[in-house]
């Protein structure tokens, strides 16, 4: 929609209104003079973003006539919508310590109570509207030759519901552990948190530990007064200290040697650094997050992490999700990618053709999103044709070219289903077939032909681990 709206100005903005009932009250009718508004029924189930609904930037929360909040699922609503900015608007103002107060201060940027101003609900969307739209011209004017900016991307529920995780673990102070294969965007969501906790305005300061030298560690993170050693020939401030006020990120946390590892415990137990060379402590405001490929429990099962250091870093952990889990992403993903090698090379423009594609969704994705970028860039950069084969992906062979098709077909993805839910099942019932079988609604013969026609094994009686109970101190 075009209009002049309150500022003069020839603009077209959407806004999504999310109510019970989905409908938008007399009172503010007024607004469709200066907005296209899409409103959602927030009494509904939450689901994923309907296809018809465009990304808006502005949303409001009418929540002035809904007594008790709790009973609907609002966070989830508000996730799957994910404009930039929310406005609420409450009978008055929430209590503390209320869902309210949680959700108005964990997600949106405005809130406004009875009597509502028509006037001052427009301007102010009005602004959130343009900061938003400058931020997006922002982005998309910055060179995205990194995978890492597409990390976070995506409408698959596996990427929504780490949003959302990221986005409430951004509300705390505690420490964060971001744990993810190579190549899935681990410092991409430490940015996330950052860019979305009250430390924003402060430094974001990156520490790569897997370059991080053992002999350096102490300089490098606590810094060091003029003559601590040889050449130290003026002052300065450590990693540590360069981020108080903002936000500190360990980057590989688990490449650190055990020596190094124990630089840290004092700060992170007492928040304090101390310089090398000085005797007096400094006390710092930092957030702090660690990322990992490794799970930390295990590392300190071997003995290779310290669990004191672990049990400081690891009380708020998010899992990133590889890109097999999350492939309904791909078209999404595959077309931002093309999209900027074509504002590297505007005399190529390139498209997938079915059979790359298919192999593309058929593919395992050992290297994530790394891999993704690289070999659509290699496609672009190879591929004399205007559309990208798998053979210029380097995916599937030309012996088998149907072979992707095949993978794709309706029985190859049930009996995939078939399987995980047998060995997720297997799994926490201790490999207790009786008890899988229970919770898969089927009786134990059925889950047995299952288990034959997808070659699932399962640890026996015999083979399994068993507690032995003595009686009288003889087996």
């Amino acid at each position: 929609m075009q209009d002049q709206g309150i500022q003069g100005m020839t603009v077209e903005r959407e806004l999504i209104w999310l109510s019970p009932g989905g409908r938008l009250p007399t009172t503010f009718t007024e607004l469709a003079r200066h907005w296209i508004i899409h409103p959602v029924d927030l009494g509904q189930p939450p689901r994923r973003r309907p296809s018809a609904l465009p990304r808006v930037r502005v949303g409001v929360i009418d929540l002035g006539d809904v007594g008790d909040p709790s009973a609907l699922d609002l966070e989830d609503w508000i996730e799957t919508l994910s404009p930039a900015h929310w406005i609420s608007l409450l009978p008055s103002p929430p209590d503390q310590n209320s869902l309210l107060s949680d959700i108005v201060a964990g997600y949106c940027t405005d809130y406004h109570t009875r009597p509502y101003d028509l006037r001052r609900l427009d301007v102010t969307l009005g602004h959130l509207w343009g900061m938003a739209r400058l931020m997006a011209l922002r982005q998309h004017s910055r060179v995205r030759g990194n995978f890492e900016e597409q990390a976070l991307d995506g409408e698959s529920p596996a990427i929504v519901e780490t949003r959302a995780l990221l986005r409430r673990i951004a509300q705390t102070t505690e420490p964060v552990l971001i744990l993810g294969e190579s190549g899935t965007g681990r410092n991409t969501a430490a940015h996330f948190i950052h860019d979305h906790s009250d430390a924003r305005q402060g430094p974001f300061v990156l520490v790569n530990c897997a370059a991080l030298p053992p002999t350096l560690t102490q300089s490098e993170l606590f810094g060091h007064e003029k003559g601590a050693f040889t050449h130290a020939l003026s002052a300065r401030a450590g990693r540590i200290e360069q981020a108080d006020g903002g936000t500190l990120v360990l980057s590989d946390i688990d490449e650190l040697q055990l020596e190094q590892q124990s630089t840290l415990l004092r700060f992170l137990q007492e928040s304090v650094v101390e310089r090398l060379g000085s005797h007096n402590p400094r006390r710092v405001r930092v957030r702090v997050i660690a990322t990992t490929t490794h799970p930390l429990e295990q590392r300190v099962r071997e003995e290779q992490f310290r669990a004191d250091i672990f049990y400081r870093l690891g009380n708020l952990q998010v899992q990133l999700p590889p890109l097999r889990d999350r492939l309904e992403d791909l078209p999404f993903l595959c077309n931002t990618i093309l999209r900027h090698a074509h504002r590297l090379s505007p005399h190529k423009t390139r498209r997938l053709c079915e059979d790359a594609m298919a192999c593309l969704l058929t593919h395992n994705w050992p290297g994530n999103l790394r891999e993704l970028h690289n070999r659509l860039q290699r496609a672009v950069l190879l591929s004399e044709s205007d559309t990208i084969t798998p053979e210029d992906l380097g995916l599937c062979s030309r012996d088998n070219p149907e072979q992707p098709r095949t993978q794709l077909s309706l029985e190859r993805f049930r009996a995939r289903a078939e399987r995980e839910a047998i060995t997720y099942c297997l799994n926490i019932a201790n490999h207790n077939v009786s008890a899988a079988a229970r919770l898969l609604r089927i009786s134990r013969l059925s889950l047995y032909r299952l288990m034959a026609k997808h070659g699932t094994a399962h640890e026996s009686s015999s083979t399994r681990r068993e507690p032995v109970h003595r009686k009288g101190g003889h087996p």
